[in-house]
């Protein structure tokens, strides 16, 4: 993997942690409290009427689902930040002029984020596509949900270090 592959998703070293932290847990014991759960609700009888059961079973694909998504996104994972050579990429902390406004937010994952109150942007999002690989002086513009062209001018493009 290099680090121009458009796959590497970019964490921090304390992003890296928890979420291997939160893949370990519910690989482990939030599976087995899960298990528990649903034999307990079905030692109770009838499975067509039993609310316990069911929603113990929703929670169980929901935990499968995270652990996919958890799994999928620590096999392509670099650690640390992107250079820092002004291209905005996964793991950028971003300034930029949009519809006239500036606005910094980081493009990247929730993941990246952790627990800041930054505003992050997918890179599949509408605005992250259009600036994913510009550098700073680009200007671009992006369909906005309601059909709108939304005008953006990267003025700044750093690592994001959480």
């Amino acid at each position: 993997m290099t680090e121009t592959d458009s796959t590497v998703t970019w964490l921090t070293q304390e992003a890296h942690d928890r979420l291997q932290a939160e893949l370990a847990h519910l690989s482990g014991e939030g599976r087995t409290e899960i298990a528990e759960r649903i034999a307990a609700a079905r030692d109770e009888g009838d499975l067509k009427e039993n609310g316990g059961y069911h929603a113990a079973r929703e929670e169980q694909a929901k935990n499968e689902a995270r652990i996919r998504e958890l799994t999928e996104k620590l096999r392509n994972v670099q650690i640390g930040t992107p250079p820092d050579d002004g291209k905005v990429e996964p793991g950028m902390l971003v300034t930029a002029l949009v519809a006239g406004d500036e606005m910094q937010f980081l493009l990247g994952s929730r993941e990246i984020a952790g627990t800041t109150d930054i505003d992050v942007f997918s890179p599949t999002s509408p605005l992250g596509a259009a600036i994913n690989g510009k550098t700073i002086g680009d200007k671009v513009t992006y369909a906005a949900p309601n059909g709108n062209d939304i005008p953006v001018e990267i003025t700044a493009a750093t690592p994001f270090s959480g």
